[in-house]
């Protein structure tokens, strides 16, 4: 038997990511967050002071990035040439440069090879914008997770807020909404529901509730 890959796409702040993580803990796959990969960029971008805009500049980066998926104790952990970058990543500005840099066709095609290898090695739950549609096309089980972007600017404020960082709603679901603009117009693998993935509204569920959504939609497909 075959290994088995779960694709999970959707907008930004629809908690595909902790939903991915946390089903995939349970059902005992790998579990990987691309959006975390393109972040990792974006943030190399920045660092050297390179503009969003510069498409020339991000590419010349590319040769200088090392960058590597690690787990402990079953958490990922992005390395960026060595050092442990899963926390510096997760800022408004990191997450405006990902936008940027993900619909670079470089990138998209300096990061393809390193997670569709991932899905060679094992069961394994990926989550990102087109993991569906271009990364891994083949995969038994695509979900499309979305919620409304007040549902999303709501969750996504009251985490930022958590982190201590001084935000307002209006910002977050400003930025939110533009996410998506950029996500679904770019020219490059933009972000929409593969023909044959499972539709997942999440506006109305509460955590848990997500995460079993998921698992049930999973188990479905794995026993067809």
């Amino acid at each position: 038997m075959g290994y088995i890959a779960v694709a999970i796409d959707g907008p930004s702040g629809a908690g595909k990511s902790t939903v991915a993580r946390a089903a995939a803990a349970r059902l005992g796959y790998v579990y990987v967050d691309t959006g975390a990969m393109y972040r990792a960029i974006g943030l190399a971008v920045c660092r050297r002071g390179i503009a969003e805009e510069d498409t020339a500049g991000i590419i010349a980066v590319l040769p200088e990035i090392r960058l590597a998926i690690t787990y402990q104790n079953g958490t990922q952990h992005v390395v960026l040439n060595g050092e442990d970058v899963s926390e510096a990543i997760r800022t408004p500005e990191i997450a405006r440069y990902a936008s940027k840099v993900s619909a670079v066709p470089a990138v998209r095609q300096f990061l393809l090879d390193v997670q569709r290898g991932m899905a060679e090695n094992g069961n394994i739950l990926m989550d990102g914008r087109d993991i569906g549609t271009v990364i891994l096309p083949q995969a038994q089980v695509k979900i499309f997770l979305t919620a409304s972007v007040e549902a999303r600017a709501e969750r996504r404020y009251l985490e930022l807020c958590e982190k201590g960082q001084a935000v307002t709603r209006e910002q977050v679901a400003a930025d939110i909404a533009e996410r998506d603009r950029q996500d679904m117009t770019r020219a490059i693998a933009p972000l929409r529901q593969a023909e044959d993935a499972v539709l997942l509204d999440t506006s109305a569920l509460t955590l848990e509730e997500s995460i079993q959504a998921v698992l049930r939609i999973i188990q479905e497909k794995t026993e067809e």
